[in-house]
């Protein structure tokens, strides 16, 4: 496996990112829905009227990535659906979040024909979010060839191992040039010394503890705590800066709560509380809030764990970058995307 390297993607991350990136100023800063469908003309579109501003983007990020950082193996994964299991075991996950804009929803069918067509190897399911299907491969073929996830949503943290590492995409590169600053800095490699995607840092392990306070495999009971805001996983409330700590000496959300019910006195939850402030260095007690919300809690961190169940049939040879150079020009030609 000398210079082979799995890249997996998560496809509906970077699809979304570079349909925002390259929205017109027109519907990037209104307000009003209504309003923004009077400017969808100016969208980026294919002659047949097909919108491509996400597509381009995607294709372009795509290729540069082949050219730059050159995986050997490559898998991109999609959200299908929203009303997936977890949806089932809570009726409010993501629903906080409106409704995909029909130029981008649109794209992702397309997208994703382009890239089966070309070669690529594209998963979506109608029960598993794009993450689960990520984390099952990473999970299958880790231990055979390096593995590398990118995506900038931070539920990927917990994919992070000895044999994955997650590129994790920044909002801005001054972002990713702070965090490559201030951990690789230290032993003298600076940005130009790392073969990284634009806007990228390099998540590992190590990194993970030192910038979270918690071990990637914590990830999931961190956000039973703190909760999720942008997938609506309540959490614990209130209870978020003692969550580090607390996983730090208990290192589970059960952990915890094994602790708490050897404090069923009056008398014991004062010593526990006691401890916690003097030896986790907790100001603030979160003793109440935890056994208020525990169901809460527990739910939470179920939400957040990201499956690895999903079935996969492919073999690592079938993830073999091979690019359909026919297939892509004709895909190419009928977008419109002459730059590409």
């Amino acid at each position: 496996m000398a210079n082979e390297k799995l890249l997996i993607i998560d496809g509906s991350s970077m699809l979304v990112t570079n349909y925002y990136g390259n929205l017109p100023k027109q519907i990037l800063f209104e307000k009003d829905e209504e309003k923004k469908k009077l400017h969808y003309d100016k969208i980026l579109h294919a002659p047949d009227g097909r919108y491509t501003n996400a597509i381009y983007g995607m294709i372009r990020t795509i290729k540069k990535i082949i050219d730059k950082q050159q995986p050997t193996h490559m898998v991109i994964c999609f959200d299908k659906t929203r009303n997936t299991f977890r949806r089932e075991l809570y009726a409010d996950y993501k629903g906080n979040r409106g409704e995909t804009p029909d130029p981008l929803k649109e794209q992702f069918k397309t997208m994703e024909d382009m890239l089966q067509d070309m070669g690529f190897v594209v998963e979506y399911s109608d029960t598993y979010e794009a993450d689960d299907i990520a984390g099952s491969y990473a999970a299958k073929f880790e231990k055979d060839i390096p593995t590398f996830i990118m995506s900038k949503d931070h539920d990927y943290l917990q994919l992070i191992s000895p044999y994955t590492r997650l590129w994790l995409v920044q909002t801005k590169q001054e972002s990713a040039d702070e965090l490559i600053d201030k951990y690789y800095g230290r032993f003298g490699v600076s940005k130009k010394d790392v073969n990284l995607p634009d806007k990228v840092f390099e998540m590992t392990p190590e990194i993970c503890l030192e910038e979270y306070g918690v071990e990637p495999c914590q990830v999931p009971d961190w956000k039973g705590i703190t909760g999720d805001t942008s997938d609506n996983i309540p959490g614990v409330k209130g209870v978020s800066s003692a969550a580090a700590p607390l996983l730090r000496e208990y290192k589970t959300v059960e952990g915890i709560y094994e602790a708490i019910d050897k404090a069923p006195t009056a008398a014991d939850q004062k010593a526990l509380n006691k401890y916690w402030k003097e030896n986790l260095g907790i100001s603030r007690s979160p003793l109440n809030a935890m056994i208020q919300y525990k169901d809460s809690a527990l739910l939470s961190k179920n939400l957040a764990t990201i499956r690895k169940d999903y079935p996969i049939e492919r073999t690592l040879d079938d993830l073999k970058i091979n690019v359909n150079e026919e297939e892509k020009s004709k895909w190419l030609k009928g977008l419109g995307i002459k730059s590409l």
